[in-house]
């Protein structure tokens, strides 16, 4: 039995390759937003947003004549694969070599897909882990819910 046979509150997942992006909030040719913007769009805070940069995993953002950080729709799209990575668990460390890597080109695919493959590993462990965590917790609740209705014992 699968996680999702047994536990009917978990949805189907989406396969986020293959679905339709978000839509961005403005066309491309009119994306230039804030920090702010950027920041309420996706849940990252601005102290976030700056330290990405900073650390280089966004340092390609361009800046107004005032130097006020203007993000493209390119950059949300990144912001969103980032926030995945986050959520693989995949060190910050990991992340800002990926996206040296990135910068670097082509030539990097290689040693691109061996880090995600790595990562992709550590995911499916933890998952399994988090399969029988579940299973644990499915089988307590079981024995809760067995007692409630168990006659009251004289």
């Amino acid at each position: 039995m699968t996680l999702m046979e047994t536990s009917p509150a978990v949805t189907q997942p989406v396969d986020v390759c293959t679905a339709p992006p978000r839509p961005h909030p403005c066309p491309d040719g009119r994306d230039r937003y804030t920090i702010s913007q950027v920041a309420a769009f996706t849940g990252l805070t601005a102290h976030t947003l700056r330290w990405y940069e900073r650390i280089g995993l966004m340092p390609h953002v361009d800046r107004s004549n005032t130097g006020q950080r203007r993000f493209s729709n390119q950059d949300l799209d990144w912001l969103e694969f980032v926030t995945k990575l986050r959520l693989t668990g995949m060190p910050v460390a990991d992340m800002v070599r990926y996206a040296e890597l990135i910068r670097v080109g082509e030539e990097t695919f290689e040693q691109r897909q061996e880090l995600l493959e790595r990562t992709r590993r550590d995911v499916i462990d933890r998952i399994r882990e988090l399969q029988g965590t579940v299973a644990v917790l499915d089988h307590k609740i079981s024995f809760y819910a067995d007692a409630r209705r168990a006659p009251e014992r004289v």
